[in-house]
């Protein structure tokens, strides 16, 4: 019998749901490495019927690796690599959503992580969804001249950059001072698991790319954005109470959606997993720092 029902999301292996399995309770080896390789094939993993508090969450995450400390430093809850995310009103009926383009996480800092989790503990009664594109076939599907073009290329990635679509939280005086300097990473990875290239963007928070003039750098990360975040390469995901999702930040791109009453609370727990620096390295990233050198 098997530990659990996997259900592909979409035709193009990007999101799986994963239905009779209980996280709250220990997961073994022989199901973590299972879980893992469709993590691996499918990039978005839909934990349905979860109910966790902020350790069982975190020890959740720990099945995909180390978790990784946030940014902000002040907004833990329940659990040192337990974050919360929900909608902040700055003013009056103006409000700022996390995440609300499409981004991949903390790619300014020189070990982006692996993978994001979210849980659910509050959902508005619609909208809010979270829409993920598949970045390995993206880069399949390029022509082979672009393909060309962008080889070797590597982005500068800032904390946030001054050509960002959105404003960013401002980072505490405390969480400002753990701030990673600014990291080159290159525009086409390999994926460490599945072998496939794949392209890595964040116009929040890109600023350069190396020996390209500024107007010619924006527009690349523009054409490559548009064609990376076309409907063909997308699963969106519907919350439902009891999701726990994850997702890879190598292979996809994720934001959320601000289309629902901001009167109702979107709130859900969040961790983040490590990856492993070696990845990093065997491809040259390194910081600005280092590149000045």
């Amino acid at each position: 019998m098997s530990d659990y029902t996997i259900n592909p999301m979409t035709s193009h292996e990007t999101g799986a749901e994963i239905i009779g399995l209980d996280l709250c309770r220990h997961v073994s080896d022989e199901v973590k490495k299972k879980i893992n390789a469709d993590f691996a094939k499918y990039h978005v993993l839909v934990f349905r019927g979860q109910k966790l508090t902020p350790p069982q969450f975190a020890a959740a995450g720990e099945i995909f690796g180390p978790l990784m400390q946030h940014h902000h430093k002040e907004v833990r809850i329940g659990h040192p690599d337990v974050y919360e995310v929900k909608q902040t009103e700055i003013e009056p009926g103006k409000y700022r959503i996390a995440g609300g383009s499409f981004h991949t996480d903390h790619s300014n800092h020189p070990c982006p992580p692996k993978a994001t989790a979210l849980h659910t503990v509050s959902l508005p009664s619609y909208g809010g969804d979270t829409q993920f594109v598949n970045m390995h076939d993206a880069y399949d599907d390029l022509p082979e001249a672009t393909k060309q073009r962008i080889a070797g290329l590597k982005a500068l990635h800032v904390f946030e950059s001054k050509f960002s679509p959105r404003k960013l939280r401002p980072l505490s005086e405390d969480s400002a001072k753990e701030l990673p300097p600014p990291t080159l990473h290159p525009l086409v990875r390999t994926h460490p698991e599945n072998g496939r290239k794949f392209l890595y963007l964040n116009p929040v928070r890109i600023e350069a790319i190396t020996g390209m003039e500024e107007k010619d750098a924006l527009a690349l990360v523009a054409e490559l954005m548009a064609h990376a975040t076309q409907k063909k390469y997308e699963y969106r995901h519907k919350w439902i109470m009891g999701d726990m999702v994850i997702w890879d930040d190598r292979s996809v791109m994720h934001q959320a959606n601000a289309d629902y009453d901001m009167k109702e609370l979107r709130h859900l727990y969040r961790i983040m997993v490590e990856d492993n620096p070696k990845h990093w390295i065997a491809e040259g990233e390194k910081t600005l720092a280092h590149a000045a050198a």
